[in-house]
């Protein structure tokens, strides 16, 4: 028995194609046309099961070098037609529940509508009422600190080097970020979560990484942001992104079912270009009118990038590595580190 429940009762029915057994997290869809492994191993799926809304997946296989950690993150997969069998063997051998046959247009307008919600996602003989049950049972994403479960444990080299000196704050960092810092002539250094502000102006300048969860908790997390602005030079990216805002007087809060996928349209004001951008958050940077706000979200208005010129700080809810995703918001990390290493 294959099926999806959500703590609200409902149930879609499908196939298994990776483990057995059951997994419970948020369920949220995203609506990028390829990069699943990539979306698997991302840390910002930290606890979630992701329904592709792309009708087949699988189709191009699994190469190691796509992976964005080195691990998987994602609870469960759930997907309309899953192609293999490369790709189901790779999430069975890697301990993911994975199903398929999923209604998965109904199941992503049922999240729009009600919102993300915790679920169960279940190849094994459990019944449908103890699954909702358990779904039931989860804690809310609001409210959680997840980047613990994958930031690294100790500081490490990921490219010796260059011609700045960047530091990495690592809430779930991904591959692409690191290659595309080293790409543009920088020497890159990872350090864990909780490094203090001390430590990190050290570098010319200092990237916050992307990462899962609720950007309200990290209190520790945003005083040392706070500390940190005006001594060296300073980019956010999604999470990273949100601690910038929370340090300099903005509101953070959960949206109902994310911005997930390759295709989400961001306005930047200083040109009044429109970039289309790859996404992967639960949480957004309230509507703002200020001045520091360089992006914005042409779905919501939610602030998209800050730029904060006295604290020599900037930031980005998007993911300009766009790994995977459409290139048009690459030249924002390379010209980052130009200015570091100009300045």
């Amino acid at each position: 028995m294959s099926y999806l429940a959500l703590a609200d009762g409902t149930v879609w029915h499908g196939e298994s194609v990776g483990a057995d057994g059951h997994a419970l997290g948020e369920a949220v869809f995203t609506t990028g046309m390829s990069g699943y492994q990539e979306a698997v191993t991302d840390p910002s799926f930290e606890d979630q099961l992701i329904c592709f809304t792309a009708p087949m997946i699988g189709n191009y296989g699994v190469a190691e070098e796509r992976s964005e950690s080195a691990r998987t993150h994602a609870r469960a997969v759930l997907m309309r037609e899953a192609r293999g069998p490369e790709w189901t063997d790779w999430l069975r051998e890697r301990g993911i529940v994975a199903l398929t046959g999923i209604d998965t247009r109904s199941l992503v307008l049922h999240l729009r509508d009600a919102g993300s919600a915790p679920g169960i996602a279940v190849a094994s003989d459990l019944a449908v009422e103890e699954a909702v049950e358990l779904a039931g049972r989860q804690p809310s994403m609001l409210g959680r600190a997840l980047i613990e479960d994958v930031s690294t444990d100790e500081p490490y080299v990921f490219a010796s080097e260059g011609r700045v000196s960047i530091g990495v704050v690592d809430y779930g960092v991904k591959n692409s970020v690191l290659r595309r810092l080293a790409k543009a002539g920088a020497a890159v250094t990872v350090h864990p979560h909780g490094t203090g502000a001390g430590e990190l102006a050290r570098h010319d300048g200092v990237l916050l990484s992307p990462g899962p969860g609720d950007p309200e908790p990290l209190a520790a997390e945003t005083a040392t942001v706070q500390e940190l602005l005006g001594r060296t030079h300073v980019m956010g990216i999604c999470l990273g992104h949100q601690l910038i805002a929370r340090a300099t007087g903005h509101e953070t809060y959960k949206l109902p079912f994310g911005h997930r996928g390759a295709n989400h349209p961001v306005h930047e004001r200083l040109t009044g270009r429109v970039l289309v951008t790859s996404q992967n958050h639960g949480f957004a940077v309230k509507p703002s009118e200020a001045a520091e706000v360089s992006h914005v979200s042409l779905y919501d208005g939610t602030v998209e990038g800050l730029d904060l010129p006295e604290l020599r700080a900037r930031s980005l809810q998007f993911h300009p590595e766009a790994g995977p995703g459409p290139h048009d918001a690459w030249p924002l990390l390379e010209a980052w580190v130009e200015e570091v290493a100009n300045a």
